[in-house]
């Protein structure tokens, strides 16, 4: 499933995918080629993976952060450096689990791009809930000033929002849809 789900990546506006593998430069290149990654770094010990991540991340200004997903012991060291460490966890090893920032439950490369969607609908969500409670808040402050709120718009603004916000945050819990 890693092809469906580079291809999935990019549909989902990720722009630049690099393979880094300790495995053979061979194997490393034809599973690339599989893949449709941008490039490959391959023979890599866990100590030089840390290292061409660090080169990435330099110029992840360009690109926006760094995500890096592994499941080896050897993947660790990278999965702490990264901007966002994912295990991929039913097969991992605790090194990397404990690394990451991230833990997919399952080995199934696709879950990757659930977790995505689900993180940015929960980031939507945080700013409405964020816009609505300073907006609120901000007119009964404003009413106030101008003696046109009484102690009930204040305890609206106060406990009602926070409930309209838990309410509204409910929403993140329906993930049939991603």
């Amino acid at each position: 499933n890693a092809a469906a789900a580079v291809s999935g990546l990019r549909q989902l506006g990720v722009s630049r995918i690099s393979l880094l593998t300790g495995d053979r430069r061979s194997v490393g290149e034809k599973i690339a080629a599989g893949l449709g990654v941008d490039d490959i770094h391959a023979e890599l010990l866990p100590q030089q993976k840390v290292m061409d991540l660090a080169r990435i991340l330099q110029n992840s200004p360009e690109y926006g952060r760094t995500a890096f997903v592994g499941d080896g012991v050897n993947d660790a060291p990278a999965l702490a450096r990264a901007d966002i460490g994912i295990a991929m966890g039913a097969a991992g090893a605790a090194a990397a689990i404990e690394a990451a920032d991230v833990i997919l439950m399952t080995d199934n490369p696709e879950s990757l791009l659930t977790a995505v969607r689900i993180s940015r609908r929960t980031q939507r969500i945080i700013w409405q809930n964020i816009i609505l409670a300073l907006g609120v808040k901000a007119l009964v402050m404003l009413l106030g000033v101008f003696g046109l709120a009484n102690m009930w718009e204040a305890v609206f603004a106060d406990v009602g929002v926070t409930l309209l916000a838990v309410g509204n945050s409910l929403r993140a819990l329906n993930t049939r849809g991603l």
